[in-house]
Protein backbone atom coordinates (compact mmCIF):
# COMPACT_ATOMS: atom_id res chain seq x y z
CA UNK A 1 0.00 0.00 0.00
CA UNK A 2 2.75 2.26 0.42
CA UNK A 3 3.83 2.46 -3.11
CA UNK A 4 0.62 3.33 -4.11
CA UNK A 5 0.42 6.66 -1.33
CA UNK A 6 4.02 7.53 -2.68
CA UNK A 7 2.97 7.09 -6.59
CA UNK A 8 -0.33 9.18 -5.72
CA UNK A 9 1.80 12.15 -4.40
CA UNK A 10 3.72 12.85 -6.67
CA UNK A 11 1.11 12.71 -8.95
CA UNK A 12 -0.52 15.30 -7.17
CA UNK A 13 2.84 17.28 -7.02
CA UNK A 14 2.63 17.18 -11.05
CA UNK A 15 -0.80 18.05 -11.58
CA UNK A 16 0.27 21.44 -9.05
CA UNK A 17 2.94 22.31 -10.80
CA UNK A 18 1.44 22.13 -14.47
CA UNK A 19 -1.71 24.05 -13.04
CA UNK A 20 1.14 26.65 -11.74
CA UNK A 21 2.92 26.50 -15.17
CA UNK A 22 -0.79 27.46 -16.33
CA UNK A 23 -1.57 29.97 -14.08
CA UNK A 24 1.99 31.47 -14.78
CA UNK A 25 1.37 31.34 -18.82
CA UNK A 26 -2.01 33.15 -18.24
CA UNK A 27 -0.54 36.11 -15.73
CA UNK A 28 2.13 36.30 -18.66
CA UNK A 29 -0.12 36.62 -21.36
CA UNK A 30 -1.71 39.66 -19.20
CA UNK A 31 1.17 41.18 -18.84
CA UNK A 32 1.63 41.92 -22.78
CA UNK A 33 1.32 45.86 -23.48
CA UNK A 34 -1.86 46.44 -25.40
CA UNK A 35 -1.48 47.24 -28.92
CA UNK A 36 -1.75 50.66 -31.01
CA UNK A 37 -4.34 50.64 -33.18
CA UNK A 38 -3.23 51.31 -36.90
CA UNK A 39 -6.38 52.15 -37.73
CA UNK A 40 -6.64 54.96 -35.76
CA UNK A 41 -2.98 56.29 -36.74
CA UNK A 42 -4.22 55.95 -40.05
CA UNK A 43 -7.30 58.26 -39.12
CA UNK A 44 -5.49 61.06 -37.06
CA UNK A 45 -2.50 61.23 -40.32
CA UNK A 46 -4.89 61.48 -42.90
CA UNK A 47 -6.87 64.31 -40.63
CA UNK A 48 -3.50 66.05 -40.19
CA UNK A 49 -3.34 66.84 -43.39
CA UNK A 50 -6.69 67.95 -43.97
CA UNK A 51 -8.79 65.08 -45.69
CA UNK A 52 -11.80 63.20 -45.07
CA UNK A 53 -10.92 58.99 -44.46
CA UNK A 54 -12.43 58.59 -48.04
CA UNK A 55 -10.47 61.02 -49.87
CA UNK A 56 -7.11 59.85 -48.74
CA UNK A 57 -4.64 56.71 -48.05
CA UNK A 58 -1.94 56.24 -45.29
CA UNK A 59 0.53 53.53 -45.78
CA UNK A 60 1.61 52.18 -42.98
CA UNK A 61 4.34 49.33 -42.96
CA UNK A 62 2.60 45.77 -42.35
CA UNK A 63 2.81 44.07 -39.18
CA UNK A 64 4.17 47.17 -37.56
CA UNK A 65 3.51 46.98 -33.52
CA UNK A 66 3.65 50.13 -31.22
CA UNK A 67 2.56 50.32 -27.33
CA UNK A 68 -0.94 51.72 -27.25
CA UNK A 69 -1.31 55.60 -26.49
CA UNK A 70 -2.94 56.36 -23.16
CA UNK A 71 -3.16 59.81 -24.67
CA UNK A 72 -5.10 61.34 -27.43
CA UNK A 73 -2.69 60.73 -30.56
CA UNK A 74 -1.03 64.20 -31.98
CA UNK A 75 -0.48 64.61 -35.18
CA UNK A 76 1.07 67.33 -37.62
CA UNK A 77 1.47 67.56 -41.39
CA UNK A 78 5.67 67.66 -41.57
CA UNK A 79 4.96 68.08 -45.70
CA UNK A 80 3.33 67.84 -48.20
CA UNK A 81 2.72 63.94 -48.19
CA UNK A 82 3.81 63.45 -44.94
CA UNK A 83 2.11 63.32 -41.38
CA UNK A 84 3.83 63.08 -38.05
CA UNK A 85 1.93 60.93 -35.51
CA UNK A 86 3.09 61.03 -31.76
CA UNK A 87 2.51 59.22 -28.60
CA UNK A 88 2.76 61.78 -25.90
CA UNK A 89 3.30 58.39 -23.50
CA UNK A 90 6.79 58.66 -20.93
CA UNK A 91 8.04 56.90 -22.69
CA UNK A 92 6.41 57.50 -25.62
CA UNK A 93 6.48 57.65 -29.86
CA UNK A 94 6.40 58.91 -33.05
CA UNK A 95 5.50 57.86 -36.43
CA UNK A 96 6.06 59.70 -39.84
CA UNK A 97 3.05 58.67 -41.71
CA UNK A 98 3.09 58.95 -46.28
CA UNK A 99 -0.69 60.18 -47.08
CA UNK A 100 -1.99 60.64 -50.46
CA UNK A 101 -4.57 62.38 -50.98
CA UNK A 102 -7.08 62.15 -53.92
CA UNK A 103 -8.15 65.05 -55.44
CA UNK A 104 -9.70 65.02 -59.15
CA UNK A 105 -10.11 67.89 -61.40
CA UNK A 106 -9.95 68.11 -65.67
CA UNK A 107 -6.63 68.02 -66.70
CA UNK A 108 -4.56 67.43 -69.71
CA UNK A 109 -3.60 64.19 -70.80
CA UNK A 110 -1.78 62.39 -73.28
CA UNK A 111 -3.77 59.90 -76.18
CA UNK A 112 -0.98 59.93 -77.95
CA UNK A 113 2.78 59.22 -77.00
CA UNK A 114 5.23 62.07 -76.82
CA UNK A 115 9.23 62.37 -77.50
CA UNK A 116 11.64 64.39 -75.47
CA UNK A 117 12.85 67.27 -77.51
CA UNK A 118 9.81 66.79 -79.90
CA UNK A 119 6.96 69.78 -79.53
CA UNK A 120 3.87 68.28 -78.61
CA UNK A 121 0.56 68.96 -81.14
CA UNK A 122 -2.99 69.07 -80.50
CA UNK A 123 -3.74 65.82 -81.68
CA UNK A 124 -2.09 64.40 -78.72
CA UNK A 125 -3.92 65.67 -76.55
CA UNK A 126 -7.30 65.05 -74.38
CA UNK A 127 -9.12 66.60 -71.63
CA UNK A 128 -9.80 63.84 -68.48
CA UNK A 129 -11.12 64.41 -64.93
CA UNK A 130 -8.37 62.44 -63.51
CA UNK A 131 -6.80 61.72 -60.14
CA UNK A 132 -4.02 64.58 -59.88
CA UNK A 133 -3.43 64.18 -55.92
CA UNK A 134 -0.44 62.48 -56.52
CA UNK A 135 1.56 64.75 -58.87
CA UNK A 136 5.01 65.85 -58.09
CA UNK A 137 4.60 69.96 -59.94
CA UNK A 138 1.19 71.39 -61.05
CA UNK A 139 -1.04 69.81 -64.34
CA UNK A 140 -2.35 71.66 -67.10
CA UNK A 141 -5.96 72.34 -67.94
CA UNK A 142 -6.38 73.87 -70.95
CA UNK A 143 -4.42 71.94 -73.92
CA UNK A 144 -3.07 75.87 -75.52
CA UNK A 145 -0.71 76.32 -72.85
CA UNK A 146 1.06 72.50 -73.75
CA UNK A 147 0.74 72.60 -77.59
CA UNK A 148 4.03 73.64 -78.83
CA UNK A 149 5.74 72.88 -75.60
CA UNK A 150 9.13 70.35 -75.72
CA UNK A 151 8.95 67.40 -73.37
CA UNK A 152 12.11 67.00 -71.13
CA UNK A 153 11.55 63.19 -71.39
CA UNK A 154 9.30 60.88 -73.64
CA UNK A 155 5.80 59.85 -71.78
CA UNK A 156 3.37 57.44 -72.90
CA UNK A 157 -0.22 57.46 -73.86
CA UNK A 158 -2.24 58.27 -70.26
CA UNK A 159 0.22 60.48 -68.85
CA UNK A 160 -0.62 63.73 -67.02
CA UNK A 161 1.80 65.83 -68.71
CA UNK A 162 2.87 68.99 -65.15
CA UNK A 163 5.36 71.84 -65.76
CA UNK A 164 8.21 69.82 -64.69
CA UNK A 165 7.89 67.84 -67.55
CA UNK A 166 8.62 70.44 -69.66
CA UNK A 167 11.76 71.88 -70.99
CA UNK A 168 13.03 75.44 -70.45
CA UNK A 169 16.03 77.32 -72.08
CA UNK A 170 16.67 78.72 -75.59
CA UNK A 171 16.73 76.36 -78.37
CA UNK A 172 19.36 76.06 -80.87
CA UNK A 173 19.51 76.66 -84.48
CA UNK A 174 22.06 75.26 -87.07
CA UNK A 175 25.55 76.21 -86.83
CA UNK A 176 25.20 78.20 -83.47
CA UNK A 177 28.08 77.92 -81.47
CA UNK A 178 27.83 75.47 -78.35
CA UNK A 179 29.81 73.65 -74.85
CA UNK A 180 30.40 70.35 -75.78
CA UNK A 181 30.65 68.13 -72.31
CA UNK A 182 32.00 64.56 -72.18
CA UNK A 183 32.13 62.31 -68.52
CA UNK A 184 33.43 59.20 -67.99
CA UNK A 185 34.58 57.97 -64.54
CA UNK A 186 34.02 61.47 -63.17
CA UNK A 187 36.18 62.52 -65.05
CA UNK A 188 35.05 65.83 -67.38
CA UNK A 189 36.14 67.34 -70.32
CA UNK A 190 34.66 70.38 -72.16
CA UNK A 191 35.47 71.36 -76.10
CA UNK A 192 33.89 74.05 -78.29
CA UNK A 193 31.68 73.06 -80.66
CA UNK A 194 28.93 73.70 -83.42
CA UNK A 195 25.01 72.63 -83.61
CA UNK A 196 24.32 70.73 -87.14
CA UNK A 197 20.70 71.57 -86.45
CA UNK A 198 17.80 72.74 -84.48
CA UNK A 199 17.03 71.43 -80.84
CA UNK A 200 14.61 72.31 -77.83
CA UNK A 201 15.92 72.31 -74.43
CA UNK A 202 15.69 68.51 -73.55
CA UNK A 203 16.35 67.11 -77.22
CA UNK A 204 18.98 65.39 -79.29
CA UNK A 205 21.38 67.15 -81.78
CA UNK A 206 24.19 66.22 -83.59
CA UNK A 207 27.21 68.46 -83.21
CA UNK A 208 30.77 69.03 -84.84
CA UNK A 209 33.65 68.96 -82.50
CA UNK A 210 35.50 72.69 -84.11
CA UNK A 211 38.93 71.46 -83.07
CA UNK A 212 38.51 67.91 -84.46
CA UNK A 213 35.71 68.23 -87.19
CA UNK A 214 34.02 64.52 -85.60
CA UNK A 215 30.34 64.72 -85.87
CA UNK A 216 29.21 63.63 -82.39
CA UNK A 217 25.20 62.98 -81.31
CA UNK A 218 24.58 64.90 -77.59
CA UNK A 219 21.47 66.07 -75.89
CA UNK A 220 20.93 69.50 -75.33
CA UNK A 221 20.96 69.76 -71.52
CA UNK A 222 20.83 74.09 -71.41
CA UNK A 223 21.57 77.22 -73.03
CA UNK A 224 24.21 76.57 -75.21
CA UNK A 225 25.41 73.42 -73.14
CA UNK A 226 25.26 69.98 -74.91
CA UNK A 227 26.08 66.68 -73.16
CA UNK A 228 27.39 64.03 -75.32
CA UNK A 229 25.79 60.47 -75.17
CA UNK A 230 27.79 57.78 -74.71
Amino acid sequence: MRPSTTKSRHGGEIAALALLAIAAAAAARGAEPEMQSMEEVRTVAIAAMGAQPDQAQATIAAGLRLRRCAQPLQAVASSARMAQVRCGDVPGWQLYVPVRIRQEAQVVTLKRPAAAGVPITADQLVVQRRDVGGAAAPAFTDPAQLIGQVPSRAMAPGVIPTQADIAVGTPLRRGDPVMLVARHGGVEVRMEGRALGPAQAGGRISVENTASHRVLRGRLAGDGLVELLP
